[in-house]
């Protein structure tokens, strides 16, 4: 069975989108293009209102991924939890292809007899252990999230530490909203060493709009472009799984 790469947005925010594309419809699009868009909401002392928390939702459902809303304090156990939950979702929907392309009906792993069940759980699992995983993570740094980054920079880090002790590559990218100068700013370009991020995070100001629907945006852009750069660099007709749950 060839899975190929995993393919993740990962966005942490505390709010509503207030500027440029309906985050939404972006998400969407992000799946649409074998992309999971995962959502963690992040609470300090305050709660997300109906509508943040709705956008939260509504972002991970149109993107076929994952969303949780945590105070800041448990972000760092939420952040590792919600990428391999969405990576094994994503293996889960292959599997269940597979099967059904095998048995010739809409037979899904949860309708295997139980000892069937687990035998195949044990293959995903150990599919997500091997599968080489993009992760590129939106972070928001409008201004109610001054006092959260510190716990964001943390979370980042420890999930370079869960993320790499796997045996499949691992690729991240880190882009915040809004920039210094634009709606979306890249902070790290894609590399396997998550670690890079604490020369870059104190540098981080916060400030100004919640501009969701442009990075989404700007993350499916990051995505094409580097597979654009692998083929160039790449004759081989390497299959590319490209479409999650």
């Amino acid at each position: 069975m060839h899975v190929g790469k995993i393919r993740q947005i990962l966005l942490l925010t505390d709010g509503c989108s207030n500027q440029g594309e309906d985050p939404i419809a972006m998400a969407a699009l992000a799946h649409e293009q074998g992309i999971t868009v995962n959502v963690i909401g992040v609470m300090e002392q305050d709660v997300i209102d109906d509508q943040g928390l709705k956008e939260i939702e509504d972002i991970a459902l149109s993107g076929g991924g994952v969303s949780q809303v945590v105070y800041a304090q448990q972000l760092a156990h939420t952040v590792q939890m919600v990428t391999r939950k969405a990576m094994t979702q994503t293996i889960q929907g292959v599997v269940n292809r597979e099967l059904q392309q095998i048995l010739g009906r809409s037979q899904t792993v949860e309708d295997l007899p139980p000892e069937k069940r687990g035998e195949v759980m044990e293959v995903v699992d150990e599919l997500g252990e091997k599968v080489d995983l993009e992760v590129l993570i939106l972070v928001d740094t409008s201004a109610s999230m001054k006092h959260k980054l510190q716990t964001v920079k943390e979370a980042l880090l420890d999930l370079s530490l869960s993320l790499n002790a796997r045996s499949g590559e691992n690729q991240f990218s880190v882009y915040v909203f809004p920039g210094k100068r634009d709606d979306v700013e890249k902070l790290l370009d894609w590399t396997p060493r998550l670690e890079v991020l604490t020369s870059i995070f104190p540098k981080l100001t916060t400030g100004g709009i919640t501009p969701t629907g442009p990075a989404i945006k700007e993350a499916i852009s990051s995505f094409q472009q580097k597979r654009s750069l692998r083929s160039l660099l790449s004759r081989d007709d390497e299959s590319f799984f490209e479409e999650s749950m």
